[in-house]
């Protein structure tokens, strides 16, 4: 194999594709132009690599090294963003993997079962409203007819959507990853638990249970100047109690953790009073039974506090992810392969744990993240422990692929 672009190379070339130039975060919602440019950047290092690329109806992605079949070994991860995300989550993972692929091939490894590079779809939600959406409906953990009704901030349809991006859409179950013998993940630490331990890399251990609620607050709309405060129905008054509910009733639930990160007011005008306030609560915890308490303490003050303003409130769960445990056995294995590496627990969403629910024997990879910060521009990660998460997987994988056939 002739030189490839190595990691600076194509961190470099990654890093300015979908980049607002005044925030400084990364702009690239599923299916939109910056994220195409970003799938069109992983077929063209796939090519050069020799690697065939498998696409399924979902809009997921597979490069495979070998030829594709049952029992082989997948990393990767997704490259989609969040709003003004940061340029580590998701991306880390992809790039990581295709240099520890090279790593691989300079080692003079040949593995014996089929190693894919996998980029999923839409994993952040920030466009259709469902976290890990492509891997979820690969799995057939998303009805593809719930899926097929998805609408985007624009009001599009997500079928529509993907055959502006010239993808046939053919949602649900796929057997693109070929059933295989493990999953394992490279994603930056959204936290700072790395820097505690003072370790590079570090291994997950589980996945805390998380739910988005849609709550909307309907009242009356009515004139800001002319309409006394004793007449009025104003939705934003119980919208404004939930966020410091919420607030509060995390705070007292040993470590959970409750968000409003997005709100719609209608008609939107500064003199006018609110017909309608929608938001979306996003809660996580150690446990299902806790994320519950936590949500319910929250509705019923959200609700008494509607109902003594002549307003009304409407709550739909959007969706529910259950707590994942890693395959105990491979996470065991990668923390010895790797020197003992730590294993933490972590309260964001992954595809690796979506894998792991529908039976993949999963695992996840954890790179130091300095600031700590995720979701946002200042998420970080050094370049010394950027290839030392390489160097990580690349031992990983050659483990896990039967890299002792070496030439």
């Amino acid at each position: 194999m002739t030189a490839m672009p190595g990691f600076p190379q194509m961190w470099a070339e990654l890093a300015e594709i979908g980049r607002h130039a005044g925030t400084g975060g990364y702009r690239r919602p599923g299916w939109s132009t910056a994220e195409r440019e970003c799938s069109a950047w992983f077929a063209q290092q796939a090519a050069v690599r020799g690697l065939s690329v498998e696409r399924d109806g979902n809009g997921n992605v597979v490069a495979w090294w070998g030829d594709p079949g049952p029992g082989g070994v997948v990393t990767g991860s997704h490259l989609d963003s969040v709003q003004d995300g940061g340029a580590f989550d998701g991306p880390l993972g992809v790039v990581s993997a295709l240099a520890a692929i090279d790593a691989m091939h300079a080692a003079g490894v040949r593995p014996v079962r089929p190693l894919g590079v996998a980029v999923f779809a839409e994993e952040e939600g920030s466009r259709f409203g469902v976290p890990c959406l492509g891997s979820r409906l690969m799995t057939g953990a998303l009805d593809p007819d719930r899926a097929m009704d998805l609408r985007d901030t624009a009001g599009r349809a997500l079928p529509d959507v993907m055959v502006d991006n010239g993808q046939e859409p053919r949602l649900g179950p796929s057997d693109l990853l070929r059933d295989p013998a493990a999953f394992v993940e490279l994603h930056v630490e959204q936290g700072r638990a790395l820097v505690d331990c003072d370790s590079a890399v570090g291994v997950a251990s589980v996945i805390w249970p998380h739910g988005r609620w849609r709550l909307d607050f309907s009242g009356r709309a009515d004139h800001a100047g002319t309409t006394r405060m004793d007449d009025r129905a104003d939705p934003m008054l119980a919208f404004a109690m939930t966020v410091l509910a919420a607030n509060k009733a995390a705070r007292l639930s040993s470590g959970a953790r409750a968000t409003l990160g997005r709100v719609e007011i209608a008609p939107g005008a500064t003199n006018v009073i609110p017909a309608r306030v929608s938001a979306w609560l996003d809660v996580r915890a150690a446990d299902a039974g806790a994320v519950q308490e936590l949500v319910d303490a929250v509705l019923r003050q959200a609700s008494a506090r509607s109902a003594r303003d002549g307003t009304e409130l409407a709550v739909a769960l959007e969706s529910m992810t259950a707590p994942v445990t890693f395959d105990v056995g491979l996470r065991n294995r990668l923390s010895v392969l790797l020197g003992g590496a730590p294993a933490l627990a972590t309260g964001a969403g992954h595809d690796a744990g979506v894998l792991s629910a529908a039976g993949v024997p999963s695992a996840m990879l954890f790179v130091r993240n300095p600031t700590g910060v995720s979701h946002a521009p200042d998420e970080h990660a050094l370049p010394a422990d950027c290839m030392a998460g390489v160097d990580a997987l690349a031992a990983v994988l050659t483990d896990l692929a039967g890299g002792g056939g070496q030439s």
